[in-house]
C-alpha cells in the first residue's frame, strides 16, 4: 500500500523542541537505531568514535550558513522579517518576508541594524517571497555581514537579536569553510574538533561534500501524494578527492556513514548512475521516500525531524531500504525518543541508523 504524507506525522510534546543547543557539542544526546531489527540504543554523541566501526569512512557537509536574516522597519514602524535566499544580480535579492502582506510594491524599508541600507519591495514570487532592491548596492555577503542575524527556523523561538553572538557560534558546524547556506546541515553541529580527532584515532576517516541548505527543507509536504511534491534544488558539489575516498572505501568494504541528510542526497545523487561516483557540481532535487534503494551511502547521522517533511520521508526510506517498513522503525524510534525526554529538531539531539 502506498504511502501518505498524513503517514509521517507523529505527536510530540512541544516542552522537545530545544531552543537552545546542548551545553557542549558532543554532549547532546545520541540514539543509536539498527536497520536490520529496529534495535534502539542511547548514547552520548561524544560515544561516536567506540560505536562506528575502524575504517567508516564519515562524509560531511562543509557548508557555511550565512547570517541571512535581517529585520526592516516600514515607514509608520511596522517590522517585516527577511530571510535572504539569493543574489539575483548586484543591489536585486530574492527574499522571504513576514510581516509584509500589508506592503506595496514600490514601498522602501529601512534595515533595523544599519539605517544606511534601504530595501525597495518589488513583485511577489509567491510563497512568500518577494524580490527587493537594496541600496547600496554592494556584494550581498558583504552586507549580510554588517546586518544580518542568524537564520533559525522560526520553531526556535528569539526576541529580535537575542542571542545573536552565540547562535552565530553554535548554529554552525566546527567544519563550516564555505558559506553560501541558509539553514544548518544540524547533524554536523554535535561535532568538536577533539571529537574529530578522536574519531581519527579509531581509524575512522573523513571527507567533506558541500551542499548549500535551502529554507525549503524543513517545509512540509502539503500534497497527499508524497509523489506530486516537488522538491527544492538545492546547490552541491562532490570534489574529487571525496568521490575517491568513497570509492576506495566501496571497493574496500568500508562503510560510508553520511553526516546529514544534506551530505547523503549528495552522494545518491551522484551516485544515481551507477556505482562509479564522478566528482562535479550542479543542483540536486533528488526526493527520496520509502521504498528506495541506496547505492552509496551504508550509515546515517542525523537529527529529529519535523512531521511531513522531506527529511522525515529520508530517514524512514533509509530504516528500510527497498521496502515500506522504514516507517514502522521510524515511528517506534521517535516514540522512544520521545518518552526519554530527547530534545527534537536543529538545536536537539541525533540519531544514528546503521
Amino acid at each position: 500500500m502506498a504511502l501518505k504524507t498524513s503517514d509521517f506525522d507523529y505527536p510530540l510534546d512541544i516542552a522537545l523542541v530545544a531552543q537552545h543547543p546542548s551545553a557542549q557539542r558532543d554532549q547532546s544526546r545520541l540514539l543509536v537505531l539498527r536497520r536490520r531489527d529496529g534495535r534502539v540504543s542511547d548514547h552520548v554523541f561524544s560515544e561516536l568514535p567506540g560505536i562506528l566501526k575502524a575504517g567508516d569512512l564519515l562524509v560531511v557537509n562543509d557548508t557555511a550558513v550565512i547570517p541571512a536574516r535581517f529585520l526592516c522597519r516600514r515607514g509608520g514602524g511596522g517590522r517585516v522579517d527577511g530571510l535572504f535566499l539569493r543574489e539575483l544580480s548586484p543591489g536585486r535579492w530574492e527574499v522571504m518576508l513576514r510581516n509584509a502582506g500589508r506592503c506595496r510594491r514600490g514601498e522602501t524599508l529601512t534595515v533595523e541594524a544599519s539605517p544606511g541600507v534601504v530595501v525597495e519591495l518589488g513583485k511577489r514570487l509567491g510563497e512568500g517571497r518577494y524580490e527587493l532592491t537594496v541600496s547600496p548596492a554592494r556584494l550581498a555577503l558583504d552586507l549580510l555581514r554588517e546586518f544580518g542575524l542568524p537564520p533559525l527556523p522560526p520553531y526556535i523561538r528569539r526576541a529580535g537579536g537575542e542571542h545573536a553572538a552565540a547562535d552565530r557560534q553554535r548554529y554552525q558546524t566546527v567544519y563550516a569553510a564555505r558559506p553560501g547556506a541558509v539553514a544548518a546541515p544540524t547533524a554536523g553541529l554535535h561535532f568538536t574538533h577533539e571529537l574529530l580527532a578522536a574519531l581519527a584515532g579509531k581509524g575512522i576517516h573523513t571527507a567533506a561534500v558541500t551542499l548549500h541548505v535551502g529554507v525549503g527543507t524543513f517545509a512540509p509536504v502539503k500534497a497527499e501524494d508524497p509523489i506530486a511534491h516537488r522538491m527544492h534544488a538545492e546547490w552541491y558539489e562532490l570534489p574529487a578527492s571525496t568521490a575517491e575516498a568513497v570509492q576506495a572505501a566501496r571497493r574496500e568494504g568500508r562503510r560510508v556513514v553520511a553526516v546529514g541528510t544534506t551530505s547523503l542526497r549528495v552522494l545518491e545523487t551522484a551516485g544515481v548512475a551507477g556505482r562509479v561516483l564522478v566528482a562535479g557540481s550542479g543542483w540536486t532535487e533528488l526526493f527520496v521516500y520509502p521504498p528506495a534503494r541506496f547505492r552509496v551511502v551504508d550509515a546515517l547521522i542525523t537529527n529529529f525531524h519535523l512531521p511531513r517533511t522531506t527529511l522525515l520521508m529520508l530517514v524512514a526510506a533509509f530504516c528500510s531500504p527497498g521496502d515500506e517498513k522504514g516507517l514502522e522503525r521510524v515511528r517506534a524510534a521517535y516514540a522512544h525518543a520521545s518518552a526519554q525526554r530527547y530534545r527534537f529538531y536543529s538545536y536537539g539531539d541525533a540519531m544514528l541508523i546503521q
